[in-house]
């Protein structure tokens, strides 16, 4: 497998947090760049090496970053995009720090000219029991009684083929009833609204945190013949936005469906028992294997009970209720 080298710029008190982003989607072989620490190794009479390369002097001095490694393949670019909406967040919701730039470098390759040619990877691929998901841009022929989800996922976070996503539209599959309205945060292309909808609900209303979302979503839903009163697509930060509180907040869902990061579902956690149905399913997806059990933990403390739990390489999704 051929894998992608990507380096964020960031400030030296941003590191730490991007490493916790990065580590959050599941990258755990981190390259720290700290310039402070490379000015001191230069400075240091003491150090190892007798010469260092101007070359490397010139490349090392003036950098603070992270940077990471990615498979070059579908997963890997569900993957990026979903560290490109984290760093989104990040600088949205940390304004009181200077976390730099949290421009993405990806070795060798324009990040544009590399989201293109990742589509050759994107085949239509089954998801679950009744679910083909579709590019937009590929045929599907064959003959099936399964639902068709078109998709394009547009520049943000959303194309079924990650373990998170496919995890998260199995739960919806098994959970999910005719008439059902559901609450898709942190929606992306819209692939779990839609895949909801096709599969009975009568209506989602979907919040993402990157503007982009709302066309996206709407041009996905128009792809899948769904009528533009069966949703509504936000954009904004339900967690800090008292306007989606009361956006939200004025509806009892069925199903609540989130397929994001651990951190942000035990945030969500607290605040979804007040948009839930008493009988509602809470649907979240998008955690860590090594974080599972501390959304196991805000979960119960919330009022919720885990009814299963998917996993799929060391990613997890549960489904859960109100007690």
């Amino acid at each position: 497998m051929d894998y992608i080298e990507v380096f964020v710029e960031t400030s030296e008190i941003g590191i730490e947090m991007v490493s916790g982003l990065l580590i959050a989607n599941g990258i755990t072989g981190l390259m720290i760049e700290d310039k402070k620490d490379f000015d001191e190794f230069l400075q240091n009479p003491n150090r190892e090496w007798d010469y260092v390369a101007d070359e490397l002097v010139s490349e090392k001095k003036n950098k603070n970053g992270v940077t990471f490694f990615i498979s070059d393949n579908a997963s890997g670019m569900e993957t990026f995009k979903a560290i490109k909406s984290g760093l989104k967040r990040l600088k949205e919701t940390e304004k009181e720090f200077d976390l730099g730039t949290l421009k993405l470098e990806i070795k060798n390759v324009k990040a544009e000219d590399w989201e293109n040619n990742w589509r050759k990877y994107f085949k239509p691929f089954a998801v679950g029991e009744k679910i083909i998901i579709k590019p937009s841009w590929e045929e599907f022929t064959e003959k099936t009684d399964r639902k068709i989800l078109n998709i394009d996922p547009g520049h943000i976070f959303g194309t079924g083929s990650h373990e998170t996503t496919q995890c998260c539209i199995e739960l919806i599959e098994k959970y999910i009833k005719d008439g059902d309205v559901i609450a898709d945060i942190g929606c992306g292309s819209g692939i779990l609204s839609i895949a909801s909808i096709l599969l009975g609900a009568k209506k989602a209303d979907a919040v993402d945190i990157d503007k982009n979302a709302v066309e996206i979503v709407t041009e996905n839903c128009r792809m899948n013949n769904i009528d533009s009163e069966k949703y509504n697509v936000y954009a904004g930060d339900i967690l800090s936005d008292d306007k989606f509180l009361k956006i939200f907040g004025g509806h009892k869902y069925d199903i609540i469906e989130s397929n994001i990061v651990a951190d942000v579902i035990i945030e969500l956690s607290k605040m979804a028992p007040d948009f839930i149905k008493k009988t509602g399913i809470f649907i979240c997806s998008g955690i860590i294997s090594e974080r599972l059990q501390d959304v196991y933990d805000a979960l119960n403390k919330n009022g919720f009970e885990v009814l299963e739990t998917k996993r799929r390489k060391d990613w997890c999704a549960i489904a859960s209720k109100r007690k």
